[in-house]
């Protein structure tokens, strides 16, 4: 066990207000307030205690992520969540939402479990649990074993088997003690990204997409059984990164709609409504089989929402989905890593995704990215973050005031880590993490976070 880190004491710091009543008066008395990560950007030791390698591994050891970045390390989570359970509890959080390794438990993806796997998140469960913080569980957050990618990945209708069998696994060793399940993070985005962007407009690049598409749907609705059957009062749910998606000039209508069918609906439309929706209908109905609309679509009780921003779309003719990422109006303000601000577009989205699906939504991922250093004193200041989150509380709050039922958020992220491609340049964190020494400082916003929660809890 490597040496204890100091955790700054957030109670030796100067106070920061939160926001004021108003921005918070409509949610729920019941609101949950949380934070969250996922397994591969926090957790490190990747080849420590059996734990097989992911298709992300392998990218970064490829020298693919900015400056030669892996997860090899990261947050070293595996070893410090003691620690990072004990900011948790400084902050206030009533959950927190983590993602479990498929190659931690299983290294080669199938076959024998894991025991050291599976033993690291019995320990974090627990240390949860005795924390008084409710484990939100989700099972697959983009760090797909590489041995399974080499048989063709989610382009393998065998893929929905294996994830089943992986998802009755993980509800055997840990339904007892968690009963807040997520299928999937953000689907639209890692087939968007790992299968369409980049994609000529050829038969096999076209396949491979839509085939990979309704396989992750038909696997999200195994494994739903599969939780449903196994786990004694489960609340089940799916995470969509929904963004809504603007025609970056006027001739530009219709690539935004393609956009927003491929980004926004291509997932939970069939698992909440049981449709594809069109064009993604057509492309796909290839590899539809009798019955599986039925396996996909089965019952659930919420809708995860993840939300940064919106996507401003332009049409290409060359690309498989038929659009791509077009440029946006001058003028809008922006985070520090470039993404635009604008906080009605939240409150729009959960609207819309409260009415169409007709389930209470949690908000599972917000928050801005920057590139925070500590000052002089040490001390991490962040004022554009709680800027940014005021805001976006806000908006959240002005939708939850317009009908939409919202009953929970939690901000991306307690720690910085391994921003994907971006690697560790980029922070999410309400706490900052020097990669050197693997220190943990709490931001102002995460002092501004827990006097939100703080105010919350005291309406």
């Amino acid at each position: 066990m490597p040496p204890r880190f100091d955790v700054v004491d957030v109670d030796r710091q100067l106070p920061v207000a939160g926001p004021c009543d108003t921005e918070i008066a409509a949610l729920r008395h019941d609101f949950i307030w949380g934070v969250s990560t996922s397994s591969f950007q926090i957790e490190g030791a990747t080849r420590e205690d059996g734990r097989g390698p992911s298709v992300w591994d392998t990218y970064g050891w490829q020298g693919r992520i900015t400056n030669g970045d892996t997860g090899d390390v990261a947050c070293d989570h595996y070893h410090r969540y003691p620690e990072d359970i004990d900011l948790m509890r400084q902050l206030g959080v009533q959950a927190y939402r983590f993602s479990v390794a498929w190659p931690r438990v299983f290294p080669s993806g199938r076959g024998a479990l894991n025991a050291p796997g599976v033993a690291f998140y019995d320990r974090l469960i627990d240390a949860l649990l005795e924390a008084n913080i409710e484990p939100w569980l989700c099972l697959y957050h983009w760090d797909f074993p590489q041995a399974l990618d080499d048989l063709g990945g989610w382009t393998n209708r065998d893929s929905v088997q294996w994830f089943s069998d992986y998802a009755a696994s993980v509800a055997a060793s840990f339904g007892d003690r968690v009963k807040r399940f997520a299928t999937f993070n953000e689907p639209s985005i890692f087939t968007l990204f790992g299968l369409g962007f980049g994609g000529e407009r050829a038969t096999s690049s076209a396949d491979r997409l839509h085939r990979a598409i309704h396989n992750i749907n038909l696997a999200h609705g195994a494994a739903v059984d599969v939780l449903r059957a196994r786990v004694a009062g489960s609340s089940i749910g799916v995470i969509h990164n929904v963004q809504p998606c603007i025609p970056s000039t006027p001739a530009d209508a219709a690539a935004a709609e393609r956009c927003d069918a491929y980004w926004n609906k291509a997932f939970p439309d069939p698992q909440y409504l049981g449709v594809y929706p069109e064009p993604v209908r057509s492309a796909v109905e290839p590899y539809i089989q009798p019955g599986d609309l039925t396996r996909i679509c089965r019952p659930l009780d919420w809708f995860g929402v993840n939300h940064y921003s919106p996507v401003f779309a332009k049409a290409d003719g060359d690309a498989v989905t038929g659009f791509n990422f077009g440029d946006r109006p001058p003028g809008l303000p922006e985070t520090p890593n470039g993404w635009p601000i604008m906080p009605d577009s939240f409150r729009e989205t959960l609207v819309s995704v409260a009415s169409r699906y007709s389930h209470p939504v949690y908000v599972l991922e917000n928050g801005l990215g920057g590139y925070d250093k500590p000052d002089q004193r040490g001390a991490v200041s962040d004022p554009e973050r709680i800027d940014y989150l005021r805001k976006y509380i806000g908006a959240m709050n002005a939708a939850a005031r317009d009908g939409a039922d919202i009953r929970g958020y939690f901000v991306w992220s307690l720690l910085d880590n391994l921003e994907w491609e971006a690697g560790y340049d980029v922070r999410f964190g309400l706490t900052y993490v020097d990669y050197l020494t693997q220190r943990r400082i709490p931001k102002a916003s995460f002092e501004w976070y827990r006097n939100v929660i703080q105010a919350a809890h005291h309406r």
